[in-house]
């Protein structure tokens, strides 16, 4: 009979996804061959070493950005982050990380599951991990936009925001009422949802409108996107009272520069924003990157 230990290991070295696993203790056990593939590390680079050490080795800024990434929160979901390989150049990954249990439901370890993301843009939306995030405050969502800022910087993994309009919201809380205002911004931010990529946050961003962390690589993706979700939240079926309320929207795109405070790039997409509305609604605009300013 096969010996489980050698079947199981050979199953996970069979998988196109890179899979690391470390015990209680902290020490990394298991490390597979597409692991290896992706980081360019093999097996006895890693293997029984300590996390924050191997953390460090792979993951720009390490083992702070790596407690960022997971935090308190249990759910375990995909983020997007930058890995050296062992060549020295850099490399975005969507890593997932899972708590393993014994059958009587002891903690025994880690597992960390991830792959490439070079080809970000054609991933399909909510094909991986458990799709975009909400956070559900506007304060959880100025967080989380600084976090990701800040990352964007260190790191230099895309960046970019949209922010979202609701056309219809002043009127419809004129016409009927504030609880049908509110009930038709969340029918259309669950619509919004299912256009979001994996790695995408959203969250409420004043009282009818949201703001959309995205990692799309060019601001000619980021507007393909911000077309999508306007095209997608006029699909919106929205029904008060038996009455049938068509919803638009209106989408400020805008990529980050690496020069422009956090503050320009809100300013900017805000801009954007406001151009779609006065040109009708039901339109999304990308505000230009800021062009530096050329010695004289």
């Amino acid at each position: 009979m096969s010996d489980p230990t050698e079947l199981l290991q050979t199953v996970l070295d069979a998988l196109p996804e890179g899979i690391a696993c470390a015990d209680q203790e902290g020490l990394v056990r298991f490390w597979n061959r597409a692991a290896e593939a992706i980081t360019g590390h093999t097996g006895s680079d890693l293997v029984g070493r300590p996390i924050p050490a191997v953390l460090d080795i792979l993951i720009v800024g390490g083992v702070r950005r790596w407690v960022e990434l997971t935090g308190s929160d249990p759910t375990p979901r995909e983020s997007l982050i930058q890995v050296r390989h062992r060549l020295g150049h850099q490399l975005p990954i969507l890593v997932r990380v899972l708590a393993l249990e014994n059958n009587f439901a002891g903690r025994i370890g880690n597992a960390v599951v991830f792959h490439p993301a070079e080809n970000l843009d054609a991933l399909p939306h909510r094909e991986c991990g458990t799709g975009p995030q909400i956070e559900t405050t506007e304060s959880e969502l100025q967080d989380r936009l600084e976090m990701e800022y800040a990352d964007f910087l260190q790191s230099g993994v895309p960046f970019g925001l949209l922010w979202i309009f609701v056309d219809q919201a002043e009127r419809l809380r004129k016409t009927h009422g504030c609880r049908a205002c509110e009930a038709m911004v969340d029918k259309l931010e669950h619509t919004l949802m299912q256009g979001l990529r994996p790695t995408e946050q959203m969250g409420h961003w004043g009282e009818d409108q949201f703001l959309v962390l995205s990692h799309e690589r060019t601001s000619e993706t980021l507007a393909s996107h911000a077309q999508v979700l306007t095209g997608l939240a006029r699909t919106t079926d929205f029904r008060w009272w038996g009455d049938r309320i068509s919803l638009t929207v209106s989408i400020g795109a805008a990529q980050a520069d690496a020069h422009e405070p956090l503050p320009d790039l809100l300013e900017r997409a805000q801009a954007a924003m406001l151009a779609s509305f006065h040109a009708g609604g039901n339109h999304s605009t990308l505000h230009p990157r800021r062009q530096a300013c050329s010695p004289s």
